[in-house]
């Protein structure tokens, strides 16, 4: 029997080393899905921005010197993922390593990461969310929260409940400038969390979940983990979403459990293993 070659995931976010976010919880969740995970930090912090002092080295300089050494070992990637982009000159960075390491077999999964509840985050100008729009052209699926898909088709944040047609109607605008796969995340209703899930070949569909607790840090980095892995190993967008709403379900439940701070984000490790099944 000959051996599948093992897959490879490239994570463009940044590195935090207390909170569980970013790469620190992105790394574990690929591996533990068994494709090896390669970050490319964008910014190297003690702990995250939540928490009220963090140290902070902004990577920026270094990013194209990292990633022309894995060009010249003639590294190739099965999946690129991208996470939150610090300014103008990263997003730059990182659509230069789109066009040095993108081709036919690879999967590229972008998380807008620009805003959220109507809002945009404070180092979020509009120039960089015009910046940010120039990677949808290489993705194949963007995970953006209502805020984020508002704002990359530049319509207003709406102030009701959107239906069903008007949510599909953004996401095929959304895949007008690039994507075919568009989940619009974190949607809530009524006590519920929804995700919208829409494909140019297959139309729309819809997962809902109980929302349990607070948002915590790091959900959205699960989130796009446990999508960039499955999708990687062939399995559907759709199976794909529902995996990872399920794990980060059982993962909050216990995570409240045992009164863990809202800044310390996920308690996954006890379920890690859970991951590697289909």
């Amino acid at each position: 029997m000959t051996l599948e070659k093992q897959k490879k995931i490239a994570i463009v976010n940044d590195m935090t080393g207390f909170g569980r976010c970013s790469i620190a919880a992105q790394l574990p969740i690929i591996s533990a899905m068994k494709i090896q995970c390669c970050p490319l930090p964008t910014a190297i912090l003690s702990a995250h921005t939540g928490f009220p002092s963090f140290f902070f080295d902004d990577y920026t300089s270094k990013m194209k010197e990292y990633m022309n050494n894995w060009k010249e070992l003639n590294i190739n990637f099965d999946g690129i993922a991208t996470g939150f982009l610090g300014s103008k000159e990263q997003i730059d960075v990182v659509v230069e390593f789109m066009e040095k390491f993108k081709d036919n077999n690879t999967i590229v999964v972008v998380d807008p990461v620009m805003g959220d509840y109507g809002e945009l985050y404070a180092t979020y100008t509009k120039e960089m969310c015009n910046e940010m729009k120039k990677l949808l052209k290489y993705a194949d699926i963007i995970t953006p929260n209502l805020t984020e898909a508002c704002r990359l088709i530049d319509i207003e944040y709406p102030k009701k409940q959107l239906n069903e047609e008007e949510l599909e109607n953004i996401a095929k605008t959304l895949c007008e400038m690039g994507p075919k796969k568009v989940v619009i995340t974190g949607l809530q209703y009524d006590g519920e969390i929804q995700n919208f899930i829409y494909e140019k070949e297959n139309g729309y569909n819809i997962i809902n979940v109980k929302k349990i607790g607070e948002d915590r840090s790091g959900t959205g980095d699960v989130f796009t983990a446990i999508i960039i892995a499955s999708v990687v190993r062939g399995i559907s967008l759709v199976k794909a979403v529902e995996k990872a709403t399920k794990f980060i379900s059982k993962t909050i439940k216990y995570t409240a459990e045992l009164n863990t701070p809202v800044t310390d984000g996920l308690c996954f490790e006890e379920y890690l293993t859970e991951l590697k099944e289909s």
